[in-house]
């Protein structure tokens, strides 16, 4: 048995594929051990670890000198933190998921010689992986094409972004047929950032479909508790069948139900998505220094398996029109349902964990050295 310890940001984007991974490596009888921040408490209760370190970390900015100081301080507080914990653990290899909180842990994992992957999961690689790439071995990839990694100097696999067993789990659901007369599935969300936005143009854009249309209509969305009061009076004003909710559990269940998919285009929403075969409106949060959804997104459109609207031109009007189009022509969303799909990459999980596993049958660490 060996070892492993995960490190990622505190949110679903982050966690989520190292949860895939974790369960995978638990099935193959090792040991896992993660290392986040506190952040970890909205997503990662189910986390299937021995334990979870929180380790202070911080975001440098490179523009204001004192809020770089105070960064550095806490990187360097969370280093030593680590450090400790790595020594207790004595792991035979990390694997890093990206987010600042990943930094302290693998530069410390780095000074004690256990052999570590980043893996990225977005199509432009984040800026804490580029940062950490000369403390890693390898460089696990979700996109054939990811900027920056070229550039790295670092071995490149590609092994797909994992998905936790619950979605592996549906991703043999059928297309569910959409009949002219029957109900249109509707699944709603925009993620931790950017929830607000797409509460105020969906429920609004719904009011504007013709009466046929949304009469038909089952609507799910997620929306955060203070939008839910605004959000409900809209879609009463326009009688739309709608379950809100700040947060569904079994989010992935009701995409597998769905007939169309409107959220944004992170990393972890794309890989279930593709995963399970289903066909989305996809808005990039927008203000990303890198456009890392905005590429994720483009990917997908580029394979007929969704469909890109940028926020700034995005209206309710411009929304119902496209919504218009997809469900009085339903073979559209069969074909870019089909598409998705060809895009998943199911057995991600255990490309990296064959990886974690070769990684950690390497490399001998000043841990092993010094027993």
């Amino acid at each position: 048995m060996k070892t492993f310890v995960l490190m990622a940001g505190g949110t679903g984007g982050h966690l989520f594929p190292a949860m895939a991974l974790a369960q995978e490596l638990l099935r193959r009888g090792h040991g896992v051990e993660l290392m986040t921040d506190h952040r970890v408490e909205g997503y990662g209760q189910d986390f299937p670890a021995r334990r979870i370190h929180m380790v202070p970390s911080a975001t440098p900015s490179l523009t204001n000198p004192l809020k770089f100081a105070g960064a550095s301080f806490t990187i360097a507080r969370g280093v030593a933190k680590s450090f400790g914990i790595l020594r207790a653990l004595r792991p035979d290899a990390v694997i890093g998921f990206g987010g600042y909180p990943t930094f302290p842990p693998f530069i410390a994992a780095s000074l004690l010689g256990v052999p570590g992957i980043l893996h990225e999961q977005n199509a432009v690689m984040g800026r804490a992986n580029r940062a950490l790439s000369r403390f890693a071995d390898v460089l696990a990839l979700s996109f054939a094409k990811t900027r920056f990694a070229d550039e790295q100097g670092l071995d490149k696999v590609l092994t797909g972004n994992p998905v936790r067993d619950r979605v592996r789990a549906i991703a043999a659901t059928p297309y569910p047929s959409l009949v002219e007369t029957g109900p249109i599935k509707l699944v709603v969300f925009g993620g931790s950032q950017g929830a607000r936005a797409i509460s105020d143009i969906v429920p609004e854009a719904i009011g504007l479909l013709p009466d046929a249309i949304r009469a038909r209509l089952q609507i799910v969305q997620q929306a955060r508790q203070e939008d839910l009061d605004r959000v409900t009076k809209i879609y009463r004003q326009s009688r739309t069948s709608v379950e809100l909710a700040p947060f569904f559990t079994d989010l992935p269940e009701r995409i597998a139900q769905s007939h169309l998919v409107i959220g944004r285009s992170g990393a972890s929403t794309i890989a279930e998505l593709t995963v399970i075969g289903r066909p989305s409106i996809l808005i990039p949060l927008p203000g990303a220094l890198d456009a890392d959804q905005k590429n994720n997104a483009a990917v997908v459109e580029a394979a007929g398996g969704g469909w890109v609207m940028d926020q700034a031109a995005l209206s309710p009007q411009s929304l119902a029109t496209r919504l218009t189009e997809l469900f009085t022509d339903p073979s559209q969303l069969v074909a870019a349902a089909s598409a998705a799909r060809s895009l998943g990459q199911l057995n991600a999980v255990e490309k990296l964990a064959d990886l974690a596993e070769s990684l950690a049958g390497q490399g001998t660490s000043t841990l092993e050295s010094a027993s």
